[in-house]
């Protein structure tokens, strides 16, 4: 009897697809979109993200703009001149915040709403990139959600919430869990996606044979980056699909990002026509 594989769903290998389609909608815009990321610190984690979303940018022909600015007066000077300025297509604020006493939704409210790419506040025209990132993945690998059990771990601002409200609106009914809870409860669920920034939180026991495992947390300890799920659920076989340590959800949030900066470049050329 031949062993099963578990199926890898790479996000990367996604994202490659997408950029392609991106880079020849860019070139037929006749100008150059940009993206200003704003953040208040210069984290060696958050670089790392920051960078990659610089040189995806480069590769399709956006400008991507990185501003630090630890003072929140001069944060939020910086968004409202944004928000008025045509050149700038799309603003993020990029999380986490260095400074925990900020409130994170009343900065991100002060994105107009068709320059909020991200999807973080609540009048944003577009949905969360992250979460709209786990759905994309899912339905890129054919991964029915009809008839499934599906589990929602965390139900922060960036994948949890926006993703249960994706899902309800299509008509699913997904379990939303705490980090906190009885995650044995995970045994009896097909699909789950976690995104609480627990390290190793969910182990091998609490899944099922032929689930499908979507890991969109984010850690650091010691300047390394893990997910929420522990290194042994990768060692099994028995999984239907899981993403991989790296190069899951990540590079597709970022594919999604630059989806929503070109809709709304493309739309600001069509009101300049108007």
């Amino acid at each position: 009897m031949s062993r099963t594989k578990t199926k890898e769903l790479n996000g990367r290998e996604v994202a490659d697809f997408i950029k392609n389609s991106q880079a020849a909608s860019v070139a037929k815009l006749g100008f150059t979109p940009r993206l200003l990321i704003l953040r208040d610190n210069d984290n060696p984690v958050i670089n790392k993200y920051v960078n990659l979303k610089i040189r995806y940018g480069a590769d399709i022909g956006v400008e991507v703009v990185d501003q630090i600015l630890p003072n929140l007066d001069q944060l939020k000077s910086a968004l409202k001149l944004h928000n008025q300025d045509p050149s700038t297509h799309g603003i993020i604020l990029q999380l986490p915040l260095k400074n925990t006493d900020v409130d994170v939704s009343e900065i991100v409210s002060l994105i107009t709403s068709d320059k909020d790419v991200d999807g973080l506040s609540e009048t944003a025209k577009f949905d969360s990139a992250t979460a709209t990132a786990v759905h994309l993945l899912l339905n890129s690998y054919d991964i029915s959600l009809q008839q499934k059990k599906l589990a929602i771990v965390g139900y922060g601002r960036l994948v949890g919430k926006p993703l249960a409200k994706i899902w309800q609106n299509s008509g699913l009914n997904p379990t939303i869990f705490r980090r906190h809870d009885d995650l044995s409860k995970l045994i009896n669920f097909d699909i789950i996606v976690s995104a609480t920034g627990s390290p190793r939180l969910i182990t091998s026991d609490m899944l099922k044979s032929g689930a499908t495992v979507v890991d969109s947390g984010t850690a650091s300890e010691n300047g390394i980056l893990l997910g929420d799920v522990d290194d042994s659920v990768r060692d099994r076989s028995d999984l239907s699909a899981i993403t991989p340590k790296i190069g899951g959800v990540g590079p597709l949030t970022i594919a999604v990002l630059f989806s929503h900066l070109i809709t709304a470049a493309t739309k600001q050329k069509s009101q300049n026509h108007d």
